[in-house]
């Protein structure tokens, strides 16, 4: 099956069985940051298809401070699970990577952040999960990488275009990673 044909499936049918495209954040501050991000990408390309990766950027702590700086970017890809699959997975590929989130203050540190940005056009609002991420609107570390890869991406609960949303975001320290 071709990507056209992908991208027609995803936009027609909204079965957990079907494929959908999702992008994902990441990020990391702890250890060996691109080495870690690296290898977090080749392993979330065996499980998405036709995966695509953003630059890689170099992004401002927002929340905490007293921290390192992060390097962040997004993957997009097909995937054919649910969402509540893919959040285990990124759980589990983020915990192989050092990252124990029972230890870890909220916002601070961590070797290796997988989020879910976008699942398809679905939304979810769990007490584990919610998509759009919900403060994907006000971070341009998540809205840059994102826009280089869908730069027409929407927002599914409002309809506005991402690239719209990030315009109106005061500076906030993201820089192309030159390294």
């Amino acid at each position: 099956m071709n990507l056209t044909n992908l991208k027609h499936r995803w936009m027609t049918k909204e079965s957990n069985t079907d494929l959908r495209r999702v992008v994902l954040g990441i990020g990391s501050n702890k250890g060996d940051s691109p080495g870690i991000i690296r290898e977090a990408i080749r392993e979330l390309g065996e499980i998405l298809q036709h995966i695509q990766t953003a630059s890689l950027y170099k992004t401002d702590p927002v929340g905490v401070t007293d921290q390192p700086a992060f390097l962040n970017t997004a993957v997009s890809g097909f995937y054919s699970g649910t969402p509540d699959s893919l959040l285990l997975t990124l759980h589990r590929i983020e915990s192989s990577y050092g990252r124990n989130r029972s230890m870890e203050r909220r916002w601070g540190e961590r070797s290796l952040d997988i989020d879910m940005l976008l699942f398809g056009n679905l939304i979810v609002d769990s007490p584990d999960l919610q998509i759009p991420h919900p403060r994907l609107k006000e971070r341009a570390f998540a809205l840059v990488p994102l826009l280089e890869l869908e730069p027409d991406a929407q927002d599914p609960l409002t309809g506005s275009l991402y690239r719209d949303i990030f315009a109106k975001l005061p500076e906030q320290g993201v820089m192309r990673h030159r390294g």
